[in-house]
């Protein structure tokens, strides 16, 4: 259970949920509704619930009952996510989900992104979000944004690094099961090249994601890939739904490409491995993302030490490395 809050609460957000549902009618919740209402309830608000039975709660009555401003916050970002599960931009369910925002006091500018891209609006959304995703990574050179979306990404091009390279290419030579080891071979096994080398990303991004990638165990696949930034947007508090949960959806699950880097797909939204990474990072006690985590000084500690000192939940193996 990730938010503690009263039944009486807990019910009138998976109210909303599927208000958020019914915005065209009893014939349009879908099952993938269902799931998502079905698997937030269980995963984030620890209630077994009917999902059908639930009374559709308006943005008034919700307000009247989420008196705790951060219970708010986290209810309008459920909501955000409700709006996207069926794959689909839709205005009418963002415009609510706008609704509730203003009813319950939250102002956060993913709200903006929701509805520039029901709307079509697609270049002004994608450059906010990559803004804002590269604003989140402490170490990476953002500044460069001025020039291009993808010029902080990949600043070796014309400035290789051999040297730093090298560095990362050692970390295959420490222990079978460390930390560094782990993230030497999901390089290898992914045929990416470390920061310094040509084609490489920056070491300010890549180095904290991939290292989510391995201490959460998800894949590179684009279910892995949506469930990963999950973990690091509830890990990292740096815009976490603008710079992480926002783009992989819509990247991985509504085909949206947000850069000439980037890939996408539909269909990569799973409502219990979201949630759940949702929740594992919420949970995570050390986010590596954040400035001050020391890379190196965790390479040659062993992997699953590392997660049991971080207190990280354990996943569903379907979406494990």
């Amino acid at each position: 259970m990730l938010i503690q809050t009263s039944r009486p609460q807990a019910e009138a957000i998976l109210g909303a949920m599927r208000a958020v549902a019914l915005e065209h009618g009893e014939a349009g919740v879908t099952a993938m509704d269902r799931e998502t209402i079905a698997a937030a309830a269980a995963i984030v608000l620890g209630l077994e619930v009917d999902v059908d039975a639930l009374a559709p709660i308006d943005p008034q009555g919700l307000a009247a009952t989420l008196a705790d401003a951060a219970e708010a916050e986290q209810a309008v970002r459920m909501l955000a996510v409700m709006s996207l599960a069926d794959g689909v931009a839709d205005p009418g369910k963002t415009a609510l989900v706008r609704a509730y925002a203003l009813e319950l006091g939250v102002r956060d500018g993913y709200l903006e992104i929701l509805t520039e891209v029901a709307a079509e609006e697609i270049a002004q959304a994608t450059a906010c979000m990559v803004r804002k995703n590269a604003e989140s990574f402490p170490h990476l050179d953002s500044s460069r944004l001025s020039a291009s979306a993808i010029a902080p990404f990949l600043p070796y091009r014309d400035a290789p690094d051999p040297e730093l390279e090298a560095r990362y290419s050692t970390l295959g030579e420490l222990p079978t099961g460390t930390f560094g080891q782990v993230f030497f071979d999901h390089f290898e096994r992914n045929s990416f090249e470390f920061p310094g080398n040509p084609n490489g990303l920056a070491e300010g991004f890549t180095t904290p994601h991939d290292s989510s990638h391995v201490l959460s165990g998800y894949s590179t696949s684009e279910a892995g890939e949506l469930c990963v930034s999950t973990f690091i947007g509830a890990m990292h508090p740096d815009h976490p739904m603008a710079a992480e949960v926002l783009p992989v959806i819509y990247s991985w699950h509504l085909g949206v490409k947000l850069n000439e880097l980037a890939k996408s797909a539909h269909g990569a939204f799973e409502p219990r491995h979201f949630w759940t990474a949702w929740e594992r990072g919420a949970a995570t006690t050390v986010d590596i993302v954040a400035a001050g985590w020391d890379f190196w000084a965790a390479t040659e500690v062993p992997l699953d030490e590392l997660r049991s000192e971080y207190s990280l939940p354990p996943a569903a193996p379907a979406l494990l490395a």
